[in-house]
């Protein structure tokens, strides 16, 4: 079938422009001016800005963390990507201790397969790094599998130093790219102990257990760990204008570093941790929403291109009886927020129409550059002759307000409940089929797989 979108104003990484789109099948077959179809179907989407699907590189679903399990799945959740223009995720794989990186990839794969509606792939977190282990790096490449995750932080999950230097060099021989959690795990165990000693078990004590320099530190040590491998390196869900600074002293000296950071450390700051009646809990994160001032230097870094992508770290847990568990103990709080909804209207309320950022740098950071980076493009990130059909036309007159009451998130909150909102994903296409339809899903559970190549590195 033959579908032409016309009238619309086409969004791309370096400039806006008015012209038709034609799909045929699943791919886009032709950009003009004026095209027509005899045996297809014409959508007029005057008046409407026209993006390419939106790719979150963040997401955390169906995980469970040994207490509890996030309260989005990858049906609901996946769901909820395509309502807010998000076509592909790309989920973490995450390798228990003693279980081979095979098996681990299998179990995500039985979570994901008939159930998604948006397309995704995996990254591969390794907590547990052996020679056989490493062996498996080059059949995960097979698979598709080129980004990996580790973590400075969590017990449970963290890798030593000297593994992480170990890995950054196994990634030079296959061609991979590792995302790291930068936060020192021991300070924070330490700063947790301190403070439930002293009788600190709210949630305000939470981004007390995890001040700036945590995260500078670990950004610092991970970034001189890559400079000895020459190792390209991606810093995920950065939150601080001391982390930021590392990272930039690792460009300065030539260094290929890539920095993520969220919707939360853009809109939130540590004040949310002071409401009253436990309410703080919803913003029990990991790393926490920071001061003001990190906030504006995030934006910032964002209008000079120095930030690449923005992720969302979806990690949804109900505050009713899950958050709760950390009603007497702030530590035992789960980690995470619902996110993967509202992140593009976000970005284009409180960044485009702020003039934070242009048009073309929401593009960037929500699709090209993250395709670029994790090896999808150019069949994902960009509206090109060839592309995949993924394609959100973006209603820029639409006016709303966020509130848990009407999302498709299978979570009791949101931590953006009552902020206004301009612009919404009117039509979102999946391969050229038609998904959602003004906030709501009308196709559902057709999303696949999508194994990927070698990351283009951007820079």
């Amino acid at each position: 079938m033959e579908l032409v979108l016309k009238g619309g104003t086409i969004v791309s990484s370096n400039k806006c422009f008015q012209a038709d789109l034609r799909i045929t099948g699943e791919k886009i077959s032709e950009i003009g001016s004026d095209l027509d179809t005899t045996d297809g179907v014409i959508v007029d989407i005057s008046g409407n800005y026209v993006f390419p699907g939106f790719i979150d590189s963040h997401t955390h679903f169906d995980l469970d963390t040994g207490t509890t399990k996030t309260a989005d799945d990858f049906a609901s959740g996946t769901k909820a990507a395509i309502v807010g223009g998000t076509t592909t995720i790309l989920d973490f794989a995450t390798q228990n201790k003693g279980e081979t990186l095979s098996h681990a990839l299998s179990i995500w794969h039985k979570k994901a397969k008939g159930v998604s509606s948006c397309d995704y792939g995996f990254h591969m977190a390794i907590t547990d790094w052996n020679e056989a282990v490493a062996k498996e790096l080059a059949i995960m490449k097979e698979e598709g599998i080129t980004s990996f995750k580790l973590y400075m932080a969590y017990e449970n999950l963290r890798v030593t130093d000297a593994q992480i230097y170990q890995i950054l060099k196994h990634m030079n021989e296959v061609g991979g790219m590792v995302g790291m959690h930068c936060e020192n795990g021991d300070m924070v165990q330490e700063r947790i102990l301190e403070l439930k000693a002293k009788g600190n078990l709210t949630p305000a004590a939470h981004p007390l257990s995890r001040p700036s320099i945590v995260e500078a530190e670990a950004v610092n040590r991970y970034i001189s760990l890559a400079y000895l491998t020459n190792t390209p390196v991606n810093i995920v869900h950065l939150s601080t204008k001391e982390g930021l600074t590392e990272a930039m002293k690792g460009r300065e000296r030539g260094q290929k570093v890539y920095i993520e950071t969220c919707p939360q450390y853009l809109l939130l700051d540590d004040s949310c941790y002071e409401k009253a009646d436990f309410e703080g809990a919803k913003y029990v994160f990991s790393p926490p929403a920071r001061k003001p001032e990190d906030v504006e230097c995030l934006w910032k870094a964002l209008s000079e291109d120095k930030i690449n992508t923005i992720g969302t770290d979806h990690c949804s847990f109900h505050f009713k009886g899950q958050k709760e568990l950390g009603r007497q103990d702030f530590s035992k709080i789960p980690n995470g927020i619902p996110g993967v909804e509202h992140r593009a209207a976000l970005i284009y309320t409180y960044g485009v129409m702020k003039n934070r950022i242009t048009m073309e740098q929401m593009c960037k950071v929500l699709s090209e550059n993250v395709a670029k980076l994790f090896g999808l493009y150019p069949r994902k990130g960009c509206l090109q002759v060839g592309s995949d059909a993924d394609i959100v036309v973006w209603n820029p007159d639409y006016e709303g307000t966020i509130s848990a009451a009407h999302q498709i998130q299978n979570v009791d909150y949101t931590p953006y409940e009552g902020m206004p909102v301009k612009g919404r994903a009117e039509r979102v296409y999946l391969r050229g089929n038609e998904v959602s339809y003004q906030g709501r899903v009308i196709k559902e559970n057709t999303g696949m797989y999508l194994p990927r190549t070698e990351s283009l590195y951007l820079m």
